[in-house]
Protein backbone atom coordinates (compact mmCIF):
# COMPACT_ATOMS: atom_id res chain seq x y z
CA UNK A 1 0.00 0.00 0.00
CA UNK A 2 1.18 3.51 -0.79
CA UNK A 3 1.25 6.22 1.82
CA UNK A 4 -1.77 8.51 1.73
CA UNK A 5 -0.83 11.48 -0.51
CA UNK A 6 -2.12 14.07 1.96
CA UNK A 7 -0.14 12.61 4.81
CA UNK A 8 2.94 12.17 2.67
CA UNK A 9 2.84 15.79 1.50
CA UNK A 10 2.73 16.92 5.11
CA UNK A 11 5.56 14.67 6.18
CA UNK A 12 7.89 15.18 3.27
CA UNK A 13 7.91 18.89 4.00
CA UNK A 14 10.84 17.77 6.13
CA UNK A 15 13.12 18.41 3.18
CA UNK A 16 12.45 22.10 3.63
CA UNK A 17 12.33 22.05 7.41
CA UNK A 18 15.92 21.15 8.15
CA UNK A 19 18.13 24.18 7.60
CA UNK A 20 21.54 25.24 8.74
CA UNK A 21 20.13 28.18 10.67
CA UNK A 22 17.20 28.56 13.09
CA UNK A 23 13.89 29.64 11.62
CA UNK A 24 13.51 33.43 11.59
CA UNK A 25 10.26 34.75 13.07
CA UNK A 26 8.03 36.86 10.77
CA UNK A 27 7.71 40.53 11.63
CA UNK A 28 4.12 40.86 10.53
CA UNK A 29 1.32 39.06 12.32
CA UNK A 30 -0.56 38.23 9.13
CA UNK A 31 2.59 36.72 7.60
CA UNK A 32 3.14 34.70 10.76
CA UNK A 33 -0.40 33.40 10.61
CA UNK A 34 0.02 32.40 6.95
CA UNK A 35 3.40 30.71 7.44
CA UNK A 36 3.35 26.93 7.95
CA UNK A 37 4.31 25.57 11.32
CA UNK A 38 8.07 25.00 11.44
CA UNK A 39 9.86 22.60 13.80
CA UNK A 40 12.41 24.35 15.98
CA UNK A 41 15.43 22.07 15.83
CA UNK A 42 17.69 22.28 18.86
CA UNK A 43 21.23 23.52 18.28
CA UNK A 44 22.67 20.40 19.89
CA UNK A 45 20.98 18.08 17.37
CA UNK A 46 21.22 20.24 14.25
CA UNK A 47 24.50 18.84 12.91
CA UNK A 48 23.37 15.22 13.20
CA UNK A 49 19.93 15.93 11.72
CA UNK A 50 21.45 17.74 8.74
CA UNK A 51 23.77 14.74 8.21
CA UNK A 52 20.77 12.40 8.35
CA UNK A 53 18.90 14.54 5.84
CA UNK A 54 21.86 14.41 3.46
CA UNK A 55 22.02 10.62 3.71
CA UNK A 56 18.27 10.28 3.13
CA UNK A 57 18.24 12.67 0.17
CA UNK A 58 21.18 10.80 -1.35
CA UNK A 59 19.38 7.49 -0.68
CA UNK A 60 22.54 6.25 0.98
CA UNK A 61 21.01 3.14 2.53
CA UNK A 62 24.26 2.06 4.14
CA UNK A 63 24.74 5.36 5.98
CA UNK A 64 21.13 5.98 7.09
CA UNK A 65 20.92 3.62 10.13
CA UNK A 66 23.99 5.10 11.80
CA UNK A 67 22.84 8.64 10.96
CA UNK A 68 19.43 7.92 12.52
CA UNK A 69 21.06 6.58 15.68
CA UNK A 70 23.37 9.60 15.94
CA UNK A 71 20.51 12.06 15.47
CA UNK A 72 18.30 10.27 18.01
CA UNK A 73 21.13 10.34 20.56
CA UNK A 74 21.33 14.12 20.28
CA UNK A 75 17.57 14.85 20.06
CA UNK A 76 16.42 17.18 22.85
CA UNK A 77 12.77 17.95 22.15
CA UNK A 78 9.68 16.81 20.27
CA UNK A 79 10.64 18.95 17.27
CA UNK A 80 13.91 17.06 16.93
CA UNK A 81 12.19 13.70 17.25
CA UNK A 82 9.55 14.72 14.72
CA UNK A 83 12.06 15.76 12.05
CA UNK A 84 14.16 12.63 12.58
CA UNK A 85 11.04 10.48 12.25
CA UNK A 86 10.05 12.34 9.07
CA UNK A 87 13.39 11.58 7.54
CA UNK A 88 13.13 7.96 8.62
CA UNK A 89 9.75 7.83 6.90
CA UNK A 90 11.09 9.30 3.68
CA UNK A 91 13.90 6.76 3.66
CA UNK A 92 11.48 3.89 4.30
CA UNK A 93 9.13 5.00 1.53
CA UNK A 94 12.02 5.47 -0.89
CA UNK A 95 13.17 1.94 -0.06
CA UNK A 96 9.61 0.58 -0.33
CA UNK A 97 10.14 -1.02 3.08
CA UNK A 98 6.73 -1.48 4.71
CA UNK A 99 8.11 -2.61 8.06
CA UNK A 100 10.36 0.43 8.26
CA UNK A 101 7.47 2.65 7.16
CA UNK A 102 5.37 1.35 10.05
CA UNK A 103 8.18 2.05 12.49
CA UNK A 104 8.70 5.56 11.11
CA UNK A 105 5.00 6.42 11.12
CA UNK A 106 4.75 5.36 14.74
CA UNK A 107 7.81 7.47 15.55
CA UNK A 108 6.21 10.54 13.91
CA UNK A 109 3.10 10.02 16.01
CA UNK A 110 5.07 9.33 19.18
CA UNK A 111 7.01 12.57 18.80
CA UNK A 112 3.97 14.51 20.05
CA UNK A 113 4.69 17.32 17.62
CA UNK A 114 1.53 17.13 15.49
CA UNK A 115 -1.92 18.33 16.52
CA UNK A 116 -4.66 15.69 16.78
CA UNK A 117 -6.14 16.79 13.44
CA UNK A 118 -2.74 16.45 11.75
CA UNK A 119 -2.34 12.90 13.03
CA UNK A 120 -5.55 11.64 11.38
CA UNK A 121 -4.08 10.77 7.95
CA UNK A 122 -1.07 9.22 9.65
CA UNK A 123 -3.16 6.95 11.83
CA UNK A 124 -5.15 6.00 8.72
CA UNK A 125 -1.93 5.05 6.94
CA UNK A 126 -0.70 3.18 9.99
CA UNK A 127 -3.96 1.27 10.19
CA UNK A 128 -3.97 0.48 6.46
CA UNK A 129 -0.39 -0.80 6.50
CA UNK A 130 -1.07 -3.01 9.53
CA UNK A 131 -4.30 -4.23 7.93
CA UNK A 132 -2.54 -5.13 4.68
CA UNK A 133 0.04 -7.04 6.69
CA UNK A 134 -2.80 -8.83 8.53
CA UNK A 135 -1.67 -7.28 11.81
CA UNK A 136 -5.27 -6.78 12.82
CA UNK A 137 -4.87 -5.80 16.46
CA UNK A 138 -2.54 -2.81 15.83
CA UNK A 139 -4.63 -1.93 12.76
CA UNK A 140 -7.73 -1.76 14.95
CA UNK A 141 -5.91 0.39 17.49
CA UNK A 142 -4.93 2.86 14.75
CA UNK A 143 -8.45 3.15 13.35
CA UNK A 144 -9.87 3.46 16.86
CA UNK A 145 -7.51 6.37 17.45
CA UNK A 146 -8.83 8.09 14.31
CA UNK A 147 -12.38 7.67 15.58
CA UNK A 148 -11.40 8.94 19.01
CA UNK A 149 -10.25 12.17 17.36
CA UNK A 150 -13.03 12.30 14.77
CA UNK A 151 -16.02 10.04 15.59
CA UNK A 152 -17.56 10.88 12.20
CA UNK A 153 -14.61 9.67 10.12
CA UNK A 154 -16.47 7.28 7.83
CA UNK A 155 -13.46 5.75 6.09
CA UNK A 156 -11.99 4.84 9.48
CA UNK A 157 -15.35 3.40 10.53
CA UNK A 158 -15.46 1.16 7.47
CA UNK A 159 -11.83 0.12 7.84
CA UNK A 160 -12.33 -0.68 11.50
CA UNK A 161 -15.21 -2.87 10.34
CA UNK A 162 -12.94 -4.67 7.90
CA UNK A 163 -10.38 -5.09 10.65
CA UNK A 164 -12.98 -6.52 13.03
CA UNK A 165 -13.79 -9.08 10.35
CA UNK A 166 -10.10 -9.93 10.16
CA UNK A 167 -10.20 -10.45 13.92
CA UNK A 168 -13.03 -12.93 13.48
CA UNK A 169 -15.71 -10.53 14.70
CA UNK A 170 -18.02 -10.46 11.67
CA UNK A 171 -21.11 -9.20 13.48
CA UNK A 172 -19.21 -6.13 14.75
CA UNK A 173 -17.79 -5.60 11.28
CA UNK A 174 -21.27 -5.47 9.76
CA UNK A 175 -22.50 -3.11 12.49
CA UNK A 176 -19.65 -0.68 11.82
CA UNK A 177 -20.14 -0.63 8.05
CA UNK A 178 -23.88 -0.17 8.54
CA UNK A 179 -23.10 2.72 10.88
CA UNK A 180 -21.06 4.38 8.13
CA UNK A 181 -23.88 3.85 5.62
CA UNK A 182 -26.44 5.36 8.00
CA UNK A 183 -24.22 8.36 8.76
CA UNK A 184 -23.61 9.15 5.11
CA UNK A 185 -27.29 8.74 4.29
CA UNK A 186 -28.26 11.01 7.19
CA UNK A 187 -25.97 13.69 5.79
CA UNK A 188 -27.99 13.73 2.57
CA UNK A 189 -25.42 11.79 0.56
CA UNK A 190 -25.67 8.37 -0.99
CA UNK A 191 -23.44 5.80 0.64
CA UNK A 192 -20.99 3.98 -1.60
CA UNK A 193 -22.42 0.82 -3.13
CA UNK A 194 -19.25 -1.02 -2.13
CA UNK A 195 -20.19 -0.46 1.52
CA UNK A 196 -23.60 -2.04 0.99
CA UNK A 197 -22.13 -4.97 -0.91
CA UNK A 198 -19.49 -5.54 1.74
CA UNK A 199 -21.92 -5.51 4.66
CA UNK A 200 -24.16 -7.97 2.81
CA UNK A 201 -21.26 -10.26 1.90
CA UNK A 202 -19.90 -10.30 5.44
CA UNK A 203 -23.32 -11.02 6.93
CA UNK A 204 -24.12 -13.73 4.39
CA UNK A 205 -20.75 -15.48 4.70
CA UNK A 206 -21.02 -15.42 8.49
CA UNK A 207 -24.60 -16.74 8.27
CA UNK A 208 -25.89 -13.76 10.25
CA UNK A 209 -29.69 -13.58 10.45
CA UNK A 210 -29.80 -9.99 9.20
CA UNK A 211 -28.26 -10.79 5.79
CA UNK A 212 -31.64 -10.64 3.96
CA UNK A 213 -32.49 -7.30 5.60
CA UNK A 214 -29.12 -5.83 4.63
CA UNK A 215 -29.53 -7.03 1.06
CA UNK A 216 -32.93 -5.30 0.87
CA UNK A 217 -31.27 -2.04 1.92
CA UNK A 218 -28.66 -2.58 -0.77
CA UNK A 219 -31.17 -3.19 -3.54
CA UNK A 220 -33.30 -0.26 -2.37
CA UNK A 221 -30.31 2.06 -2.74
CA UNK A 222 -28.90 0.49 -5.92
CA UNK A 223 -31.65 -1.38 -7.77
CA UNK A 224 -30.52 -3.32 -10.83
CA UNK A 225 -31.27 -6.77 -12.25
CA UNK A 226 -28.01 -8.13 -10.83
CA UNK A 227 -28.54 -6.58 -7.41
CA UNK A 228 -32.06 -7.97 -7.36
CA UNK A 229 -30.82 -11.41 -8.34
CA UNK A 230 -28.25 -11.39 -5.54
CA UNK A 231 -30.80 -10.13 -3.02
CA UNK A 232 -33.39 -12.73 -3.97
CA UNK A 233 -30.85 -15.55 -3.92
CA UNK A 234 -29.61 -14.47 -0.48
CA UNK A 235 -33.17 -14.65 0.83
CA UNK A 236 -33.81 -18.00 -0.84
CA UNK A 237 -30.57 -19.46 0.51
CA UNK A 238 -31.17 -18.09 4.01
CA UNK A 239 -34.76 -19.35 4.24
CA UNK A 240 -36.55 -22.67 4.28
CA UNK A 241 -38.77 -22.00 1.27
CA UNK A 242 -41.63 -24.21 0.20
CA UNK A 243 -42.73 -24.29 -3.45
CA UNK A 244 -45.09 -21.35 -2.99
CA UNK A 245 -42.35 -19.23 -1.44
CA UNK A 246 -40.00 -20.12 -4.28
CA UNK A 247 -42.62 -19.10 -6.84
CA UNK A 248 -43.32 -15.78 -5.10
CA UNK A 249 -39.61 -14.90 -5.04
CA UNK A 250 -39.02 -16.05 -8.62
CA UNK A 251 -41.99 -13.93 -9.71
CA UNK A 252 -40.15 -11.00 -8.14
CA UNK A 253 -37.02 -11.97 -10.06
CA UNK A 254 -39.12 -11.97 -13.22
CA UNK A 255 -40.58 -8.54 -12.41
CA UNK A 256 -37.13 -7.04 -11.81
CA UNK A 257 -35.46 -8.61 -14.84
CA UNK A 258 -33.33 -10.74 -12.54
CA UNK A 259 -33.99 -14.16 -14.04
CA UNK A 260 -30.72 -15.33 -15.54
CA UNK A 261 -29.38 -18.66 -16.69
CA UNK A 262 -30.70 -22.17 -17.00
CA UNK A 263 -31.00 -22.84 -13.28
CA UNK A 264 -33.30 -19.86 -12.65
CA UNK A 265 -35.62 -20.66 -15.54
CA UNK A 266 -35.77 -24.39 -14.86
CA UNK A 267 -36.46 -24.03 -11.12
CA UNK A 268 -39.15 -21.44 -11.76
CA UNK A 269 -40.92 -23.16 -14.65
CA UNK A 270 -40.68 -26.66 -13.20
CA UNK A 271 -42.10 -25.55 -9.85
CA UNK A 272 -44.93 -23.73 -11.61
CA UNK A 273 -45.87 -26.89 -13.51
CA UNK A 274 -45.69 -28.91 -10.29
CA UNK A 275 -48.03 -26.46 -8.52
CA UNK A 276 -50.56 -26.50 -11.38
CA UNK A 277 -49.65 -23.20 -13.09
CA UNK A 278 -48.69 -24.67 -16.46
CA UNK A 279 -49.82 -21.61 -18.41
CA UNK A 280 -47.48 -19.37 -16.41
CA UNK A 281 -44.66 -21.89 -16.82
CA UNK A 282 -45.14 -21.82 -20.58
CA UNK A 283 -44.94 -18.02 -20.63
CA UNK A 284 -41.83 -18.00 -18.43
CA UNK A 285 -40.07 -20.43 -20.75
CA UNK A 286 -41.07 -18.41 -23.81
CA UNK A 287 -39.57 -15.31 -22.21
CA UNK A 288 -36.36 -17.21 -21.57
CA UNK A 289 -36.24 -18.42 -25.18
CA UNK A 290 -36.82 -14.90 -26.49
CA UNK A 291 -34.06 -13.50 -24.28
CA UNK A 292 -31.66 -16.27 -25.37
CA UNK A 293 -31.21 -17.13 -21.71
CA UNK A 294 -32.18 -20.76 -22.35
CA UNK A 295 -32.04 -22.99 -25.44
CA UNK A 296 -35.37 -24.31 -26.68
CA UNK A 297 -33.59 -27.16 -28.46
CA UNK A 298 -32.01 -28.45 -25.27
CA UNK A 299 -33.84 -31.56 -24.12
CA UNK A 300 -34.40 -30.29 -20.59
CA UNK A 301 -36.29 -27.24 -21.80
CA UNK A 302 -37.97 -28.68 -24.88
CA UNK A 303 -39.52 -31.41 -22.75
CA UNK A 304 -40.57 -29.03 -20.00
CA UNK A 305 -42.05 -26.64 -22.55
CA UNK A 306 -43.97 -29.46 -24.21
CA UNK A 307 -45.37 -30.55 -20.84
CA UNK A 308 -46.37 -26.99 -19.90
CA UNK A 309 -48.00 -26.45 -23.30
CA UNK A 310 -50.01 -29.65 -23.06
CA UNK A 311 -51.19 -29.06 -19.50
CA UNK A 312 -52.17 -25.44 -20.17
CA UNK A 313 -54.04 -26.09 -23.40
CA UNK A 314 -57.42 -24.34 -23.29
CA UNK A 315 -56.77 -23.12 -19.76
CA UNK A 316 -56.84 -19.39 -20.54
CA UNK A 317 -60.26 -19.60 -22.21
CA UNK A 318 -61.88 -21.01 -19.07
CA UNK A 319 -60.66 -18.35 -16.67
CA UNK A 320 -63.53 -15.87 -17.01
CA UNK A 321 -66.06 -18.60 -16.26
CA UNK A 322 -64.00 -19.80 -13.32
CA UNK A 323 -63.84 -16.24 -12.02
CA UNK A 324 -67.62 -15.89 -11.98
CA UNK A 325 -68.01 -19.15 -10.12
CA UNK A 326 -65.27 -18.16 -7.68
CA UNK A 327 -66.84 -14.80 -6.92
CA UNK A 328 -70.15 -16.47 -6.11
CA UNK A 329 -68.63 -19.19 -3.92
CA UNK A 330 -68.55 -18.70 -0.13
CA UNK A 331 -65.09 -20.29 0.21
CA UNK A 332 -61.88 -18.56 -0.82
CA UNK A 333 -60.12 -21.48 -2.48
CA UNK A 334 -61.39 -21.11 -6.05
CA UNK A 335 -60.93 -17.35 -6.01
CA UNK A 336 -57.31 -17.81 -4.94
CA UNK A 337 -56.61 -20.46 -7.58
CA UNK A 338 -58.23 -18.42 -10.38
CA UNK A 339 -56.45 -15.25 -9.24
CA UNK A 340 -53.13 -17.14 -9.44
CA UNK A 341 -53.95 -18.23 -12.97
CA UNK A 342 -54.78 -14.68 -14.08
CA UNK A 343 -51.50 -13.51 -12.54
CA UNK A 344 -49.59 -16.12 -14.50
CA UNK A 345 -51.10 -14.91 -17.77
CA UNK A 346 -50.19 -11.31 -16.96
CA UNK A 347 -53.76 -10.11 -16.34
CA UNK A 348 -52.78 -8.45 -13.09
CA UNK A 349 -55.87 -6.33 -12.51
CA UNK A 350 -58.27 -9.30 -12.74
CA UNK A 351 -55.90 -11.24 -10.54
CA UNK A 352 -55.96 -8.44 -7.94
CA UNK A 353 -59.77 -8.26 -8.05
CA UNK A 354 -60.04 -11.95 -7.22
CA UNK A 355 -57.41 -11.86 -4.47
CA UNK A 356 -59.27 -8.93 -2.95
CA UNK A 357 -62.55 -10.88 -3.14
CA UNK A 358 -60.91 -13.91 -1.53
CA UNK A 359 -60.03 -11.83 1.53
CA UNK A 360 -63.73 -11.67 2.42
CA UNK A 361 -64.38 -15.39 1.97
CA UNK A 362 -64.27 -18.39 4.25
CA UNK A 363 -61.04 -20.27 4.86
CA UNK A 364 -58.77 -17.56 3.49
CA UNK A 365 -55.21 -17.22 4.69
CA UNK A 366 -55.13 -13.44 4.88
CA UNK A 367 -51.34 -13.24 4.87
CA UNK A 368 -51.10 -15.24 1.65
CA UNK A 369 -54.00 -13.37 0.05
CA UNK A 370 -52.58 -9.95 0.93
CA UNK A 371 -49.13 -10.97 -0.32
CA UNK A 372 -50.49 -12.10 -3.68
CA UNK A 373 -52.81 -9.07 -3.87
CA UNK A 374 -49.82 -6.80 -3.30
CA UNK A 375 -47.83 -8.64 -5.96
CA UNK A 376 -50.62 -8.33 -8.50
CA UNK A 377 -51.17 -4.64 -7.76
CA UNK A 378 -47.43 -4.01 -7.99
CA UNK A 379 -47.35 -5.55 -11.45
CA UNK A 380 -50.49 -3.62 -12.40
CA UNK A 381 -48.76 -0.34 -11.48
CA UNK A 382 -50.88 0.46 -8.42
CA UNK A 383 -48.09 1.52 -6.07
CA UNK A 384 -50.32 2.78 -3.26
CA UNK A 385 -52.57 -0.27 -3.34
CA UNK A 386 -49.63 -2.66 -3.48
CA UNK A 387 -47.93 -0.94 -0.56
CA UNK A 388 -51.08 -1.13 1.55
CA UNK A 389 -51.64 -4.82 0.82
CA UNK A 390 -48.02 -5.82 1.38
CA UNK A 391 -47.84 -3.91 4.66
CA UNK A 392 -50.78 -6.00 5.90
CA UNK A 393 -48.84 -9.25 5.45
CA UNK A 394 -47.64 -11.01 8.57
CA UNK A 395 -46.53 -14.46 9.66
CA UNK A 396 -44.24 -16.55 7.51
CA UNK A 397 -45.05 -14.46 4.44
CA UNK A 398 -43.77 -11.20 5.95
CA UNK A 399 -40.19 -11.46 4.69
CA UNK A 400 -41.29 -12.08 1.10
CA UNK A 401 -43.67 -9.12 1.42
CA UNK A 402 -40.73 -6.94 2.49
CA UNK A 403 -38.87 -7.94 -0.67
CA UNK A 404 -41.85 -6.94 -2.78
CA UNK A 405 -42.19 -3.69 -0.83
CA UNK A 406 -38.58 -2.89 -1.72
CA UNK A 407 -39.49 -3.45 -5.36
CA UNK A 408 -42.59 -1.27 -5.13
CA UNK A 409 -40.58 1.52 -3.51
CA UNK A 410 -38.31 1.70 -6.55
CA UNK A 411 -41.19 2.23 -8.95
CA UNK A 412 -42.07 5.75 -10.13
Amino acid sequence: MKLNPTAFALLLAAGGLVTTAPAVAQDKKDEAAAAPKQPQISSGARKEIVALQAAVNAKDAAAIPAAVAAAQAKAKNKDDHFVIAQLQLKAAVDAKDNAATLTALQAVLNSGYLSPAETLPLYMNLGQLHYNAKNFDPAAAAFEQVLKIDPNHLEATVMLGETRNGQGRAAEAVTLIEKAIAAKTASGQKADESWYKRSVALAFNAKLPNAPELSRKWVAAYPSPKTWRDTIRIYQTSSQLDDSGLIDTMRLAQATGALAGENDYFRFANTLVTKGFAGEAKMVLEQGFAANSIDKNKATFSQLYSLASTKSQGDRATLDGSAKTALAAPAARQAMVTAEAYYGYGDYQKSADLFRAALDKQGVDKDVANLRLGMALARAGDKAGATSALNAVGGTQAEIAKLWLAYVATKA
